[in-house]
């Protein structure tokens, strides 16, 4: 990541942890909090989601009919590096996760994206992520090759 997104990156993320540095799911368990509970909007169950895959995307319908052009932007960016082992959760059927999630992440938007269970950002953090070039990298952290690079390749060839 360029040092302007790590920092900002690093913002969002000290704002997603609660007192005393504890994770918010912590947090609440120990406090009681409503969202403490077993529904979908329960931190626990967001942090099983956004665990359950080396990319997740919250976003507004699916990945095959996206609902907004914020999510479907982020799908074609995922679609530009070849990457279509993800998982899509899409917060328009289930609201108490669409506020859950926003609640885990500390952010008000959706889509929202996770790799390897951390928070990368919305649309905007993952089209300055592409633009720069800080996604091929994130990705290959995760073991997966960008198909950006084998068009770089064949450009080359040219």
């Amino acid at each position: 990541m360029s040092a302007a997104l790590r920092a900002a990156w690093r913002v969002g993320a000290a704002a997603a942890r609660g007192r005393a540095g504890r994770a918010l799911s912590q947090a609440a368990s120990e406090s009681g909090g409503a969202e403490g509970g077993g529904g979908s909007g329960s931190r626990e169950a967001v942090e099983r989601l956004v665990r359950a895959h080396p990319v997740v995307v919250f976003m507004k319908g699916s990945p095959e009919q996206p609902l907004c052009g914020f999510s479907n932007a982020v799908v074609q960016i995922l679609r530009l590096h070849g990457v279509e082992d993800y998982r899509a959760h899409d917060v328009l059927q289930d609201p108490d996760l669409r506020q859950g999630i926003k609640n885990y992440s500390n952010w008000p938007t959706i889509p929202q994206v996770y790799l390897n269970g951390e928070f990368v950002g919305g649309c905007d953090i993952l089209l300055q992520m592409h633009q720069n070039g800080d996604l091929v990298e994130e990705l290959k952290k995760l073991g997966i090759r960008s198909a950006l690079l084998d068009a770089e390749k064949d450009q080359d060839k040219k």
